[in-house]
C-alpha cells in the first residue's frame, strides 16, 4: 500500500510540475519576447541618433561652405567693380563696403533688438477711465 501512495504521489507531483512548467514557461517566453523588442527598439533609437548627428554635421559643413563661397563671390564682384569702374567715386560704387576682417567683426557685433512684451508709455486704452494723480 505504501508503494501505491508513493506511485500516486509521484504521478501527482509530475502532473503538478508539468502544469507549473507550462504556465511558468509562458511567462518566461513573454518576458523574452518583450526583452527582444526592447533591445530592437534600443538599437533602432541608437541608429536614428547616429543618422541625426550625421545629418546635422553634414548640414553644418554645407552651411560653412556656402558662407565661404558667398564671401569669395562678394570679394570677386567688389574687386571686379573696382577694376572695371576705377573712375567712379566711392559713394557711387555698388560695392563700397569692402569685406575685410574688421567688417566681418563689425557684422558679428551688430546690435540686435530684442522684442519686448510691453510698451514704453501708456497705450491710451484706459486714459479716460483712470483718475489722474497730480
Amino acid at each position: 500500500m505504501t508503494w501505491d501512495y508513493a506511485l500516486v504521489s509521484l504521478v501527482f507531483g509530475i502532473v503538478i510540475g508539468a502544469v507549473a512548467m507550462r504556465f511558468g514557461n509562458r511567462k518566461l517566453r513573454q518576458q523574452q519576447v518583450l526583452q527582444h523588442e526592447l533591445d530592437k527598439s534600443k538599437t533602432e533609437l541608437e541608429k536614428y541618433r547616429q543618422e541625426l548627428v550625421g545629418h546635422f554635421a553634414y548640414s553644418a559643413e554645407l552651411l560653412d561652405n556656402m558662407a565661404s563661397d558667398y564671401r569669395q563671390l562678394y570679394q570677386h564682384i567688389a574687386k571686379s567693380s573696382n577694376n572695371l569702374l576705377p573712375d567712379l567715386p566711392n559713394q557711387e560704387k555698388s560695392f563700397r563696403y569692402q569685406l575685410t576682417e574688421e567688417a566681418e567683426a563689425d557684422n558679428n557685433k551688430a546690435p540686435v533688438e530684442i522684442p519686448r512684451d510691453y510698451s514704453e508709455g501708456a497705450s491710451g486704452l484706459l486714459r479716460g477711465q483712470v483718475p489722474r494723480r497730480d
